[in-house]
């Protein structure tokens, strides 16, 4: 019986590598901000890192131009690259499922590791959630991508409807709770307060004590966000990009890419700049679930999807250009190592912020980690270049490939790249 074979670097599509570059770096930023570094505007804290009013600006423009967006752009070649393995295998008259579980088994095994370094981490999710995404690869594409813009809205109306009826809170509750147990349990911490002095003096073992909790309290915040149908629709939306080859029918798909620039500036940027007001100024309303906090999930709803498929849009007519898939390509090694380099980014985190490491978390402002995460990065893309000379994939794809495929993959290239 044929099997489903991996992708040779001669098949790989290098656009979707250079947007996977891309939205790495975006995550990077936005995970300093959320966990990394520990900044806290309301301390009021001084340092030589910290640089009250441009920390506050640039605090706005994350949530601007930043949140939400990367991971959007994350969740759609997630989906894309579903669609791409049924259609190779569909060319072959191969079934294509078995290896896909397997391959999203092993995701959701190698997320479990990443949470334990960092309970932030997406892969265990996006794992979870490519089980769900299986069962809608029989709808039309005209039927994924509705659907998924339904999903990408649902929030707003489960928000409301998590206003009105308490008991609609009780998953999130529950993980919350179960994370401030475990917690109290194994570190001894029991508020925000007392987590800041444990992240500056806790060992290594402590951390990962503390990250066990951290799994539930991650899961108690992506079932109050309604995460769940946010990185869904946008799966949806990337298979269906994917299966119809729009992508590879650019020329064709122009007007539809214009539309969905425009579409996504003209709606998308004030909504953003309404969110970014209401997370900056209003975040304690959105979760009491308040009136501020709707109007949030309302322009977070509308504001966030569409820009970055404007971003997305950027990107692919900037690539079909001389100049500009000559400068994007620069991106591609560290999208096609992107677990490496996810994995990478949060072992640099957890080294440069924890007081196990060097300890600056609470001392970074957003000018600086931003300054910092541009700086990983393009250490990373010096690093990817370097590595996929010799090699043919990053450390944790060549792992991930093997297991997916039940075969060891050839790991040296046979002759370095120059």
């Amino acid at each position: 019986m044929q099997t489903l074979t991996p992708v040779q670097t001669n098949e790989r599509e290098i656009f979707m590598d250079v947007l996977r570059g891309f939205a790495i770096l975006g995550i990077f930023i936005a995970n300093l901000g959320a966990g990394f570094s520990g900044y806290n505007e309301s301390a009021h804290l001084t340092g030589p890192f910290l640089l009250d009013g441009w920390d506050h600006k640039m605090t706005f423009l994350h949530h601007m131009f930043i949140e939400g967006k990367f991971y959007s752009i994350f969740s759609l070649l997630f989906g894309w690259g579903i669609a791409l393995q049924f259609k190779r295998a569909a060319a072959k008259d191969i079934n294509a499922l078995p290896t896909v579980k397997r391959r999203l088994l092993f995701m959701l095994l190698l997320g479990a590791v990443h949470l334990m370094i960092w309970p932030g981490d997406i892969v265990f999710f996006y794992a979870l959630l490519g089980f769900l995404l299986l069962p809608f690869r029989k709808f039309s594409n005209k039927t994924l991508v509705i659907t998924g813009i339904c999903l990408v809205l649902l929030p707003i109306a489960l928000y409301a409807a998590k206003s009105y009826w308490q008991w609609m809170n009780t998953p999130a509750g529950i993980l919350f709770l179960t994370g401030q147990k475990v917690d109290t349990f194994l570190t001894g911490v029991s508020s925000e307060e007392s987590y800041r002095e444990f992240a500056k003096h806790a060992n290594w073992w402590d951390i990962f004590k503390g990250n066990l909790a951290g799994f539930f309290y991650r899961y108690g915040y992506l079932f109050f966000v309604s995460r769940i149908p946010k990185v869904l629709g946008m799966f949806l939306i990337g298979y269906a990009l994917g299966r119809s080859d729009f992508y590879k029918n650019i020329a064709q798909n122009k007007k539809i890419i214009y539309w969905v620039i425009g579409i996504g500036l003209i709606i998308g940027l004030p909504s953003n700049f309404y969110l970014a007001r209401y997370m900056t100024y209003f975040m304690d309303d959105y979760f009491n679930l308040k009136t501020k906090g709707l109007y949030q999930t309302i322009a977070y709803a509308l504001g966030v999807a569409p820009l970055a498929m404007a971003y997305v849009g950027l990107f692919m007519l900037s690539f079909q250009t001389t100049v500009g898939k000559k400068i994007l390509s620069i991106l591609a090694p560290v999208g096609k190592m992107a677990f490496s380099n996810y994995l990478m980014q949060s072992l640099i985190g957890n080294f440069v912020f924890l007081g196990a490491g060097l300890g600056y978390t609470g001392q970074v402002g957003p000018v600086y980690y931003t300054g910092f995460g541009i700086l990983v990065f393009i250490m990373q893309i010096i690093i990817s270049t370097a590595w996929l000379n010799y090699f043919n994939y990053g450390p944790v794809e060549w792992i991930w490939r093997s297991a997916t495929y039940k075969k060891w993959q050839s790991f040296r290239k046979k002759s370095p790249d120059y």
